[in-house]
């Protein structure tokens, strides 16, 4: 099993994503449900302006490490 560390590594490294907002979302997931993640990111994905191939590496990443 990868950890949680490769995990987001992997999606952050996607072509077309904004790293930095890929890593930093998916660390500050502590604590939260996937319905709370997923308002988070559609929050700040119109507050930041994220692209789509951003939005879908963050939703990708909720789904494998919020349980």
């Amino acid at each position: 099993m990868e950890s949680r560390e490769d995990i987001i590594s992997k999606l952050a490294g996607r072509k077309n994503v904004k790293k930095i907002a890929v890593e930093n979302f998916l660390i500050s997931l502590h604590g939260l449900n996937k319905d709370e993640a997923i308002a988070n990111l559609e929050y700040d994905a119109k507050l930041y302006k994220w692209n789509s191939d951003t939005v879908k590496a963050i939703r990708d990443g909720i789904k494998l490490l919020v349980r």
